[in-house]
């Protein structure tokens, strides 16, 4: 296995998991949201997709320049299901991980990616590494907002 191939497992196991949480916020439950600062189960679900379709445009620009004059499709999309927002994402989910397929190993080392605009420059295979955690964190979150709801979570420590 290569570091592409781990890199991608990596975002493929993740999403797996992300979906077993996503799916099982009963539906009445997607605007809920701890106290009015949090965002809502849906916002947090959006958050996620849109930031991969965003991170995936900084990755190929190489810096947060890439996303002056951006036309963002999440901006005009309004969030109704769980598999809605699945299925509009996933064009933008096949573009970002056939671009990781096409990344030179010794691109993760040697592309740096600038976000000095945000407090950092990282290298290529750091940033992919920071999206991946990005959606975990999240899905932490949103498995703990099912506790605060006190509604079953999913097992995805399987």
């Amino acid at each position: 296995m290569n570091q592409n191939d781990l890199i991608l497992l990596n975002f493929e196991e993740i999403r797996r998991r992300s979906k077993k949480v996503w799916r099982a916020i009963p539906s009445n439950m997607l605007d809920w949201k701890p106290d009015e600062r949090a965002m809502t189960c849906a916002e947090m679900i959006r958050h996620i997709l849109e930031g991969e379709f965003l991170y995936h445009q900084i990755l190929k620009g190489k810096g947060s320049g890439a996303l002056t004059n951006l036309s963002n499709p999440f901006d005009t999309k309004q969030f109704t299901t769980v598999e809605d927002e699945l299925a509009y994402a996933q064009p933008y989910r096949e573009k970002f991980i056939s671009y990781i397929k096409t990344i030179n190993p010794s691109d993760f080392e040697n592309i740096e990616i600038d976000r000095s605009d945000v407090g950092y420059v990282r290298t290529l295979g750091d940033m992919l590494l920071r999206i991946a955690y990005h959606e975990s964190v999240h899905t932490g979150q949103l498995l703990d907002y099912m506790r605060t709801m006190d509604i079953d979570r999913p097992q995805i420590w399987d």
